[in-house]
């Protein structure tokens, strides 16, 4: 009897699971509430960032939060509703921080990239999705010979993992990319960082092929996890469950009696007309927290990081602030007739996803928790989540991935 399995979530991380579960000849359905591509999976930079090893938690942002936080506007913000409640997350995130933990957390994050990079291509061209890929590489951007400076041990890692890139010049970043604002002095470009064409279109293909694939995408809410299965106002669909909810699979988690500390970075970002500026590579300007990239849909100018929750009402102001400084930094950028978004990111205080079984619960697989990651790290996510429901060997240690983890630390 063929086994069934139940995704919870219709972004680029579960549709990615379900059509390789699927692959295995595994019969798959997947809910979510509001359907495919509604969350994170349409608003992202659309980048497969898989030189992006270093975690979020480390000393560096620790050095750089108190800066940021005193910017309400910056990139990295904690509305002040919402501050008590996280605590004990940032307690935990700073914890993270620790030299030796983030040694820990590179490596896990390496394997975990190096395994997406390997099953990215082969996954697009099973899914028919390959001619949406794109290759014209990151370039990182640097006001002074300080910030390069800080930024140097970043790199350094890369190196060890054997990741290529090249240091730029002024006159070589203008090579790359013209109309850059003459207050950059120092840049690095990233030529293995790979992006797609439209991440919202990306996911809707991977959509229409699970569907032609067989595949069941059904628009319910989950209201909860048993042992067997997934229950919602229209009864229990049962079978193995995989919860790939994004922001919101933590709720569902508790439901079970599992409590794992996901929070929330709200992302926002302004998607302007495509002739808004002519952009050739993705430019990241890593002091101010936010990327530009060029996308089917126009120029996206979006990053930074809102600790608030699933529930504050948006700031605008925040993508406001953004395109205020791309407008200064690319000073060809017309920044007229664009579209503004904020979305979910699921982040937890290690910046490692949880990926295997739910503390107590096998029949339920967690593939959520990647952050702003989540493009990048879904075709390696779906391979080991695949490997797990199919009861095969996994090709990396999932040890540092655990969702037990955070139950074995205070």
């Amino acid at each position: 009897m063929t086994q069934r399995v139940v995704v919870i979530g219709a972004g680029v991380v579960g549709l990615s699971v379900a059509l390789a579960a699927q692959a295995r000849g595994l019969d798959v359905t997947v809910i979510d509430r509001e359907g495919p591509a509604a969350g994170a999976s349409t608003g992202n930079a659309g980048a497969f960032a898989f030189t992006d090893i270093l975690p979020l938690a480390s000393p560096r942002i620790m050095r750089q939060a108190p800066k940021w936080l005193l910017d309400p506007l910056g990139p990295l913000s904690v509305p002040p509703a919402y501050a008590l409640k996280i605590a004990p997350w940032m307690w935990r995130f700073w914890r993270a921080c620790s030299p030796a933990r983030v040694a820990a957390s590179t490596t896990a994050q390496t394997a975990l990239m190096d395994l997406s990079r390997a099953e990215l291509e082969p996954f697009l061209t099973a899914t028919g999705t390959l001619p949406m890929l794109r290759r014209e590489g990151n370039l990182q951007v640097y006001e002074s010979q300080a910030e390069f400076d800080a930024a140097l041990p970043g790199w350094q890692a890369r190196t060890d993992h054997g990741i290529e890139f090249q240091h730029m010049t002024p006159e070589q970043m203008a090579e790359v990319q013209p109309g850059l604002a003459p207050r950059f002095t120092h840049g690095t470009f990233t030529p293995g960082w790979y992006s797609i064409a439209d991440p919202r279109d990306y996911t809707l293909a991977l959509a229409d092929r699970f569907r032609a694939n067989g595949g069941t995408i059904t628009i319910a809410e989950a209201t909860g996890l048993t042992p067997d299965g997934v229950l919602t106002a229209q009864g229990k669909l049962p079978g193995r469950v995989v919860l790939a909810a994004g922001a919101f699979s933590h709720l569902l988690a508790r439901t079970l009696g599992v409590r794992i500390p996901l929070e929330t970075e709200r992302g926002y970002n302004t998607t302007l007309p495509l002739d808004a500026f002519e952009l050739r590579t993705q430019i990241t300007f890593g002091g101010h927290g936010f990327v530009v990239t060029r996308l089917n849909s126009g120029i996206r100018v979006g990053g930074a990081v809102e600790l608030g929750g699933l529930d504050l009402p948006p700031n605008y102001r925040r993508a406001d602030a953004m395109l205020r400084k791309a407008a200064t930094f690319l000073p060809g950028l017309r920044t007229t007739g664009g579209t503004q978004w904020m979305g979910f990111r699921p982040s937890l205080p290690d910046s490692l996803p949880a990926i295997g079984p739910l503390p107590g619960h096998p029949g339920v697989i967690c593939a959520f928790g990647h952050g702003h990651l989540g493009l990048t790290q879904s075709p390696g996510t779906a391979r080991l989540v695949a490997d797990l429901l199919a009861g095969g060997p996994v090709p990396i240690d999932l040890t540092p991935f655990d969702p037990a983890r955070f139950q074995r630390r205070s």
